[in-house]
């Protein structure tokens, strides 16, 4: 038996490790632990010191929702629930500081307290038929050795010899009855024989005394682990702030308010809706919005009005939420952006820029959108020179006018003189601590609002000095995909589901496209790591997976694919960074829906510019992320909204790993708005087996042509180079149109139709029909009438329905997707089947008649 001993750090979810606690818990937890070992005393008995440590966990974590006390012979439990009826959650085994000779070392467990452990662990298990355990500890006050179930369950209850000298002991059938026989003539030797290795995290106070009593705040940092280690979202295994599957209440309830809107539920469903009459504020996003398109007649002057409803006040309505949630989603992405600034510089403040401060008016913010953010430093306007000095030019296509914008609104349309009542449940917090009341101009409250939380999700271990509440970019997804399901009621599915389907399915895509690829008969990943030898073909391989969401709402799927596709790599060893280098001394994995990357130590990494091996994994990770969204990642969505906020969703990921490439460039990020589409997945202007290659003959264009003028425009040099590519793709489908139309099977049916009707009524018939002979001819007439009818429509309605005309067309909008043979992944969310793999079988089934519904099924 080998023991494996693992520090703190190591020991946590990795996901856990990035929340930063609050200063508020760090202190309590410092006042709690210097109790704790300044109360113990030599003279004392066992008894008194398990009073201390049951004492010290209460006041710390637990005295609110999780009993604690003795439970038979245990010395103390940790329940999962407030009330000793709730099962057991942790054993502990204390021992008083002196009784060295019970108590465990680090070279050795077969001891008292360890054995101990073993029978209480039994009785739990076997007799109570307790599944719910979590955790095991022994400690003398000082020293802690922390032992997960799994252990216990593995080495001990899974094996059935010792299980039957357990129930043999427990009831009276051996030699003795006594305890000490059980830990003398059972435990001791069975654990003397165990083989496999024990595991377990270890830890001694005294190594923290100094953090623990000096007043150094940065060196409380060191106390970070440990605070965690002993808390119940540790010790319960319970979920923690920062899981994406959580929505904070608070941020969305007062997000909806400012932009003005609020939910509401009925029967199951929770909608989201405008603000009845005689609550609207008209200070809001949303109300600000509608009054001048009203005022200023703007819907009526759009080409397609009533694709935005079929009343005036339906359109007003969606086409100002269309217009705030585009403002909204670029203001959070500028504030995880100076979140990102601050980290990479220390928190210098400086690097702060959403401020009343600086953007006093709509104005203002409409200039830090399109003259700073879309435009290089030498190129700026002098009035925003000095202003934005420390912001970055991004070069993404978040910071260009939508069309939306430019037939309606700008941010700058909006009136600066309006205010807006502070939420009644508000974050915001007066000098003397109560909640802020009153009103405030709307960009003063959005600003302070988002000031009262903490954007800076990636970084290292630290405390979060203002006891502000994360917000992610998870959160953020969560947030806006509710938001957007305002009519229907919405569905989002958690961060597990999306995870284990992606690592299920991507890992069993990207075997199967090696054992095609290479003529490989791996079985999994462990196989398929043996058998690679040239990383950069690997890597090759990988990328070319294709991976389509076709009804992606938030691309909470996209980005969970983007992860695990990274993670893959991590374990087949070949990620490497831009010189080919193998990042080796890192592990990349996803936790909690998360990519955490950790160094040898379990260290979070953290991107310092001024180091070079910093600046070579944050360089590695952009571009990793940035071949992946651009060559594998596909989505589209009926909601132009839900969009929008897919390509926010990449944009952040991307974001995420921005590096400097000087002292004051940061790298731009790539036009990836051309992967996610807005369109109809249930509706295909060509059949599924329409031959595009036969189409392409009599035009100009190429696939390739298409290939090419994508790949520029991803990394389009300045803006006429991107309007260049923009009009050169949109010739290339115009011309693709026209020259397939011909050869489409429903105009080819439709023209055989008319053809047999033409003959049938135009031409006389030579001899009289008998009565059977004439109801045969019209039943034949009215079914070919029929089907000619219903396959006009067909035609005229995918002609005229914008939402695909302009945006969806499977196989020539995504060609790396299909690529004539079906090879890819994808998630089929608008049938709610489960994810299918590479090779996919196509079926087609009718539709109301009209249309044609796909399915995805996985090979057997």
């Amino acid at each position: 038996m080998e023991l494996k001993i693992l520090k703190p750090r190591k020991a946590i979810n990795k996901a856990f490790l990035k929340i930063k606690p609050n200063r508020t818990e760090i202190e309590s937890f410092k006042t709690n632990l210097i109790e704790l070992l300044d109360r113990t005393n030599d003279t004392e008995s066992e008894e008194f010191h398990k009073n201390l440590v049951s004492d010290f966990l209460k006041d710390t974590y637990y005295k609110n929702n999780h009993f604690i006390n003795t439970k038979g012979r245990n010395d103390l439990v940790i329940h999962n629930g407030n009330k000793a009826k709730s099962t057991v959650g942790v054993i502990i085994e204390a021992k008083k500081p002196t009784n060295k000779a019970e108590m465990l070392t680090k070279e050795k467990i077969n001891v008292k307290a360890f054995q101990e452990l073993v029978l209480y662990y039994l009785r739990e298990r076997i007799t109570h038929k307790n599944l719910e355990i979590k955790y095991l500890v022994a400690t003398n006050i000082n020293e802690w050795f922390i032992f997960d179930s799994n252990v216990f369950e593995k080495q001990f209850a899974q094996n059935k010899g010792l299980v039957k000298q357990f129930n043999d002991f427990e009831n009276g059938r051996l030699a003795g009855k006594t305890t000490d026989f059980f830990y003398k003539e059972i435990a001791e030797p069975f654990i003397n024989g165990l083989k496999n290795d024990i595991e377990f995290t270890f830890f001694d106070i005294r190594e923290y005394e100094k953090p623990l009593r000096n007043d150094n705040p940065k060196d409380d940092n060191k106390l970070i682990s440990l605070f965690k280690l002993l808390s119940p979202e540790h010790l319960l295994k319970l979920p923690f702030a920062n899981d994406s599957n959580s929505l904070d209440k608070r941020f969305y309830g007062e997000l909806l308010h400012i932009i003005g809107l609020s939910e509401t539920k009925e029967g199951s469903k929770k909608l989201i809706e405008r603000n009845k009459k005689g609550e609207r504020n008209t200070g809001s996003f949303l109300e600000n919005a509608i009054i001048q398109l009203d005022s200023l007649d703007k819907i009526n002057r759009l080409d397609n009005p009533s694709h935005f409803g079929t009343t005036q006040e339906e359109r007003l309505f969606n086409v100002g939420l269309e217009l705030s949630i585009t403002w909204i989603n670029r203001i959070l992405f500028l504030k995880l952006l100076e979140a990102q600034l601050k980290t990479y510089h220390k928190g210098d403040k400086s690097y702060e820029f959403l401020s009343i401060d600086k953007i006093q008016n709509y104005d203002d913010l409409n200039s830090l959108f399109f003259q700073v953010l879309a435009k290089q430093q030498s190129e700026r306007n002098e009035d925003v020179t000095e202003l934005f000095a420390k912001v970055p030019y991004l070069n993404s296509s978040l910071f260009e006018p939508t069309g939306i914008e430019h037939g309606t609104l700008f941010i700058s349309n909006l009136r600066d003189d309006k205010t807006i009542p502070i939420y009644s449940s508000t974050v915001l917090k007066s000098e003397n601590g109560k909640k802020r009341t009153g009103n405030l101009s709307t960009l003063e409250y959005l600003f302070e609002f988002l000031n009262a939380y903490d954007f800076s999700s990636e970084g290292k271990e630290e405390i979060q000095e203002d006891n502000k509440t994360l917000i992610n970019a998870s959160v953020l997804g969560l947030i806006f995909e509710k938001i957007n399901g305002y009519k229907d009621g919405s569905f989002f599915t958690p961060g597990f589901i999306t995870m284990y389907m992606c690592r299920e399915t991507i890992r069993k895509a990207v075997i199967q496209k090696f054992n095609e690829t290479k003529d490989w008969n791996c079985k999994d990943i462990d196989s398929l790591y043996d058998k690679i030898e040239d990383r950069q073909e690997a890597n090759n391989i990988i990328n070319s997976l294709k991976i389509c969401d076709p009804a992606v709402g938030s691309g909470h799927f996209l980005v969970s694919a983007l992860n695990e596709m990274i993670a893959i790599k991590n374990d087949l060893k070949v990620l490497q960074d831009r010189d080919g280098k193998r990042l080796k001394e890192y592990q990349f994995e996803v936790v909690n829906d998360e990519l955490i990357v950790t160094d040898e130590d379990g260290e979070l990494f953290e991107y310092n510019p001024t180091n070079k091996e910093s600046q070579r994994i944050q360089v590695a990770l952009f571009h990793e992320k940035q071949t992946i969204i651009e060559n594998c990642l596909f989505g589209v969505d009926i909601n132009p909204n839900s969009v929008k906020i897919c390509r926010l969703r990449l944009w952040i990921e991307l974001l995420k790993n921005a590096y400097y490439k000087n002292e004051s460039e940061l790298e731009t990020l790539p036009n990836i708005d051309i992967n996610i589409k807005c369109g109809n997945s249930l509706i295909s202007r060509f059949d599924l087996d329409s031959d595009l290659k036969k189409a392409l003959k009599s035009s100009k264009w190429t696939i390739d042509s298409y290939r090419i003028a994508v790949d520029t425009y991803r990394n389009a040099r300045n803006k006429e180079q991107k309007r260049e590519m923009e009009k050169l793709i949109d010739d290339i489908k115009n011309d693709f149109r026209s020259e397939i139309s011909s050869n489409d099977k429903k105009v080819k049916r439709l023209t055989k139709l008319k053809s047999e009707i033409f003959l049938m009524t135009e031409h006389p018939q030579m001899f009289e029909l008998s009565k059977k002979e004439k109801t045969g001819w019209n039943k034949k007439l009215k079914k070919l009438t029929n089907e000619s009818k219903k396959l006009e429509t067909t035609i005229e309605e995918i002609k005229n329905n914008k939402i695909f005309e302009e945006a969806f067309e499977w196989r020539f909008e995504f060609p790396e997707v299909l690529d004539y043979n079906g090879d890819f992944v994808g998630f089929d969310a608008v049938i709610g089947n489960p994810p299918y793999s590479s090779k996919v079988s196509q079926e087609t089934t009718k539709f109301s008649d009209s249309y044609k519904l796909v399915e995805y099924k996985c090979d057997p």
